[in-house]
């Protein structure tokens, strides 16, 4: 029972924002990047909500769960069923969204009409493979401790919806790499027909930008995460060390965005 309510949580929390996108003509470099900074909320709460848990390793043990049917652990039953269910109630169809499941069941509901803003060959971009990698082997250990309090369904779900939102603003990239070629398309154009990413990686990064970027979620992660309480002043305390969310971003989601720009950038001729 308590399995089902959590995966009932999980969609109803993931998919409060699958409609709230902009319109195709309203696609502009700054609209994408104000997104990107909404996004932000949505990722630092995540981290600071997945730390009240300790690593909890049997939540990925695939010999720990044995559920009837299913080869794989906790992690992977509720991956599984969660998206499942949001392709049915039309996650999907946003091109905004990526799962990370494939042979998805088609949606139940009416399609929205999205806007084709991007390329048709977007959909063929899609690194969460990758995302979740790097997420469990490299962005997890980060920001929380060994150990095991016994809270695997839990657990799993808070790492669910994390790794969505980080994917959902990784493969944001493909709007920002779209709004950056609209705007100078002659300087793209000719490293696209070249194949040259190396360049490509170079035209589309603003260091200035990340820099920025970089600062504003480690004070987010500042304001977010204070251990408030009404009978003392903010005691500089903190749910999740501020500095660790800054290299999340500065180390593996900001890199994963460009990796997706120039992996959209390389098809947008075709």
């Amino acid at each position: 029972m308590m399995l089902r309510f959590l995966l009932v949580v999980v969609v109803l929390i993931s998919c409060t924002d699958i409609y709230k996108t902009v319109k195709g003509d309203e696609y502009t470099l700054e609209s994408v990047r104000a997104s990107l900074v909404r996004q932000e909320d949505t990722i630092v709460f995540n981290v600071i909500e997945r730390a009240r848990f300790p690593l909890n390793s049997p939540t990925y043990d695939p010999h720990y769960a044995s559920i009837p049917n299913f080869s794989g652990s906790l992690f992977d039953f509720i991956l599984n069923q969660t998206e499942d269910i949001q392709a049915k109630m039309g996650r999907y169809i946003n091109p905004e969204e990526n799962s990370y499941e494939e042979n998805l069941p088609a949606s139940l509901v009416p399609h929205y009409n999205f806007s084709q803003f991007l390329h048709p060959t977007a959909a063929s971009v899609n690194i969460n493979k990758s995302i979740r990698k790097i997420y469990f082997n490299e962005m997890l250990p980060l920001f929380v401790t060994s150990g095991d309090d016994g809270n695997y369904a839990q657990t799993a779900a808070s790492d669910l919806s994390l790794l969505q939102a980080i994917s959902r603003r990784i493969h944001y990239g493909k709007f920002v790499a779209e709004a950056k070629f609209k705007e100078n398309p002659r300087d793209y154009e000719p490293l696209i027909r070249a194949k040259d990413k190396k360049s490509l990686m170079k035209l589309l990064t603003v260091k200035s930008v990340e820099d920025i970027v970089v600062k504003r979620v480690e004070k987010k992660a500042m304001v977010f995460g204070q251990e408030v309480s009404l009978d003392h002043d903010v005691n500089g305390k903190y749910k999740v060390d501020p500095a660790i969310v800054s290299r999340l971003y500065l180390d593996s989601i900001i890199p994963l965005t460009k990796d997706v720009e120039v992996e959209y950038l390389l098809r947008r001729l075709d």
